[in-house]
């Protein structure tokens, strides 16, 4: 038996805020969607973003999502969303623990880091 992904559920006050990281930014498709409840996905990737106002006061997450060829999705979102990089990960950058990685982040605080294994 193996585990094969995590599928990580995002609750939002504003759903437009995650719409707009994800779907717009991101180029997720909407796969699913009702009145509270969206399922995308991009690649290998799904995720779900929820709207509830209490659950999203909770806390906000940090994701990772891996890719093999992150230059080119680093200038495909800086092309597309240059407002969503997160001032303090910006660029590309080797981290000492062997990883590529530049972080997103929306205007409801949830961060994605975009990481590839150098």
């Amino acid at each position: 038996m193996a585990l094969n992904k995590i599928i990580p559920k995002l609750f939002y006050d504003d759903i437009n805020i995650g719409l707009h990281l994800f779907v717009q930014c991101l180029d997720f498709k909407i796969n699913y969607q009702d009145k509270y409840l969206y399922v995308l996905s991009r690649d290998n990737i799904t995720l779900q973003l929820v709207q509830d106002a209490e659950l999203a006061k909770e806390s906000r997450p940090e994701i990772r999502i891996e890719t093999d060829a992150i230059e080119a999705l680093y200038l495909e979102i800086k092309d597309r969303c240059p407002s969503i990089l997160h001032p303090n990960s910006n660029v590309v950058k080797l981290q000492p623990w062997g990883l590529k990685e530049f972080a997103l982040i929306d205007a409801s605080n949830v961060c994605v880091i975009i990481q590839q294994p150098f």
